[in-house]
């Protein structure tokens, strides 16, 4: 009787053992940005099960201006996230172990908008004499001194203003050309001002050749190299729900599962920002990762001084 109550509670232990070790791990997704439309897919992946039917337990965390998804990789609190290209390639340059994934959009968000009173700017010299704002140590700096470049212009050629969250220096005409997300604020100033009986424009830096990254999925080093099959399960799992998400057959869906999570915009509001994104992140195939453009940007950044030696940034890709 010992000896069987002893195969019994080993039987039993071994079940225990089986059990939890079988159940999925939860893993932290951390964004970028708060939940919106230009999160649409995440989003999606998570109301809709996507993970879940990959066998994963995946906890998407909503990220935030306080919030950095490389630092959460590296400290273990997240097993993926999202960051920009610059936030990856100065991680790098730093020595972190970061894997990009999946590049969620293939044009930049990040644009300039201008009154219609303003000849459409098809030529940069355009931009000469008039007031430009910059956001000042953000990445649309980098990107509006590259377009100087291709340009032939100098700052000399511009009036540059701080740009803030007050969005009141363009609105009363201070200043005429304002950088924007394109999905986001974009969207709102274009429907007020349209209110208003005003028309807009946005000089898109892609339309001058210059590819700046933005957002992008990103893992760690180790992730990938101890755990290939979980990172394989999430890729496939994330990509399929932005394809899903942006395939006008499921808008309804996407928008339900957008207006459950965001609560500052109206319906209205998060229809227009999420036809914008899907015009940014749309490609053959959800999630091609554009070398080229990754390899632009670095030379950008070295270039302007925000990182001091090469990164060779190809090498981060997701293989």
């Amino acid at each position: 009787m010992k000896k069987f109550l002893s195969i019994a509670a080993g039987l039993a232990a071994a079940a225990i053992l089986f059990a939890t070790s079988s159940q999925a791990e939860e893993l932290n997704y951390r964004l970028k940005w708060l939940f919106n439309a230009s999160v649409a897919g995440d989003i999606y992946a998570d109301q809709l099960g996507y993970f879940e039917k990959a066998g994963l337990d995946v906890k998407v965390k909503e990220g935030g201006p306080e919030k950095n998804a490389i630092k959460e990789l590296e400290l273990g609190q997240a097993a993926f996230g999202v960051a920009s290209a610059d936030q990856v390639i100065m991680a790098l340059e730093k020595g972190a172990d970061v894997v990009v994934l999946a590049q969620i959009f293939q044009i930049n968000p990040m644009m300039w908008i201008y009154r219609s009173d303003i000849p459409e700017i098809k030529e940069l010299s355009t931009l000469k004499g008039k007031s430009v704002g910059v956001t000042f140590g953000g990445n649309d700096e980098s990107i509006l001194n590259t377009l100087f470049a291709v340009g032939h212009l100098t700052k000399d050629d511009v009036d540059l203003f701080s740009a803030r969250f007050d969005l009141s220096p363009f609105l009363t005409k201070k200043v005429d050309v304002w950088p924007v997300y394109r999905n986001s604020q974009g969207v709102i100033l274009k429907e007020r001002l349209a209110k208003e009986n005003e028309q807009v424009h946005f000089l898109n830096p892609a339309d001058f050749g210059v590819k700046f990254v933005a957002n992008s999925v990103v893992t760690s080093g180790k992730m990938v190299r101890e755990h290939k099959d979980v990172v394989e399960k999430f890729r496939v799992a994330l990509v399929q729900a932005w394809a899903d998400s942006i395939d006008p057959a499921n808008e309804a869906a996407s928008l339900a599962a957008i207006a459950s999570r965001d609560k500052g915009n109206t319906e209205d509001i998060v229809k227009l920002q999420f036809d914008s994104t899907r015009e940014l992140v749309k490609a053959p195939v959800f999630g091609t990762i554009d070398v080229e453009a990754w390899k632009q940007t670095e030379a950008i950044m070295l270039e302007q001084g925000q990182i001091k030696k090469a990164v060779h940034v190809e090498n981060a890709m997701y293989k």
